[in-house]
């Protein structure tokens, strides 16, 4: 019966164009998190061939609260935290992880929180682990968000955001939604996700350019910093209760401690690649200037993610063959993922990408 059942689900999937399939991108690839084109830089390579050949673990061996923690993981963490301008960092496995653990443990059945409505699905899932109220206001609309806050509300009031939208692309005015938590006594949390080591001065994204008023950052290492895992960074207060109480924490083999090193190195490369980071955002210019000019919906993209929306699942898949055909890495986003009626396509610029790349891909999404 099962197995019928698994069948059944997959056949509705197949037949919304909705049906997924694992493979890895071909040609010049568009799909990739991969910001600062440091996952295949030969210096990181080095760093990491260092640490391996070096007296270290190769594997967690346990939870750090067991026998997975090292000197490695507590350098790494005060590092990060000077990095970004926080008091402490906590790393987890994974920026899922880190989002999960922080938003499950911290939030109280008395509390409320107020999240985008294009929240990542790491964010909306350590949501539904509490029993916290949950407001959902539309996409950055502050004026909705502005009313919910001002509302009678026992406990405490949590305010949740991503500084760089993984879909739209868009930023948050962290400034502005700074200034309305301190108004009305709220906690702001902000996933940095796709912001770590690309914006802001040497890359420490938008929350550290913003100033204080934030109660804690997320930060994934698997995109701009080719790496893995995730920090949560804030108060060492907050690092502490994490550490007593966050449960993907708690639970969870620590990753090899060369993978702190590695981190690291990153790290240091990320913030000397200015060069990189003023090319990307000159690649995202050229781009949305190309799209706009075309007639294409790119949204409100200010940023190294810029969306095609093209509607319905059908056009977002056949454009994406298309692409694939014509010797482009891209993916076909579709519902749940984004909300249904915006399927698209999600380009994703490196600072590997040259400005021929860039003509040629809109002008082949133009064909299309």
């Amino acid at each position: 019966m099962i197995e019928s059942r698994l069948k059944s689900d997959l056949d509705t999937l197949r037949s919304q164009a909705q049906f997924r399939t694992l493979e890895p991108p071909s040609g010049i690839n568009f799909c990739s998190n991969d910001y600062l084109a440091l996952a295949h830089d030969a210096r990181l390579r080095q760093a990491l061939s260092a640490a391996i050949a070096g007296d270290i673990a190769l594997g967690g061996t346990g939870s750090r609260l067991l026998s997975g923690h090292s000197k490695a993981w507590d350098e790494l963490e005060e590092e990060f935290a000077e990095f970004v301008g926080a008091e402490a960092a906590l790393f987890f496995g994974s920026g899922y992880a880190a989002n999960t653990g922080l938003l499950a443990s911290v939030l109280q059945p008395h509390d409320t929180v107020f999240s985008d409505e294009f929240n990542h699905a790491s964010i909306v899932d350590g949501i539904r682990m509490t029993r916290a109220e949950r407001v959902i206001f539309p996409h950055l609309d502050l004026n909705v968000l502005e009313s919910a806050l001002a509302g009678n509300r026992t406990g405490e009031k949590f305010v949740i955001v991503e500084s760089i939208f993984s879909m739209d692309g868009d930023r948050a005015p962290l400034p502005a939604l700074i200034s309305l938590c301190e108004r009305f006594g709220a906690n702001l949390i902000v996933d940095e996700a796709h912001a770590t080591g690309v914006t802001g001065r040497n890359g420490r994204g938008l929350a550290a350019e913003a100033g204080r008023g934030i109660f804690a950052t997320v930060h994934t290492c698997g995109k701009a910093l080719a790496s893995a895992g995730a920090f949560v960074a804030g108060s060492k207060t907050l690092k502490e209760y994490l550490i007593n109480h966050a449960r993907t924490f708690i639970f969870s083999t620590a990753l090899p401690p060369y993978m702190a090193l590695q981190v690291r190195a990153a790290l240091r490369l990320a913030q000397a690649a200015d060069d990189r980071r003023k090319h990307l955002v000159e690649m995202g210019h050229l781009l949305r200037k190309r799209l706009k000019q075309a007639g294409f919906d790119a949204r409100s993209s200010d940023s190294q993610i810029i969306p095609v929306v093209l509607g319905s699942n059908e056009a977002a898949l056949k454009c994406a063959g298309r692409l694939k055909a014509a010797g482009f890495g891209v993916r076909a986003i579709r519902p749940p993922t984004v909300p249904a009626g915006t399927a698209r396509l999600r380009i994703s610029l490196t600072s590997g990408h040259s400005a021929d790349d860039i003509e040629k891909l809109a002008a082949t999404i133009h064909e299309s």
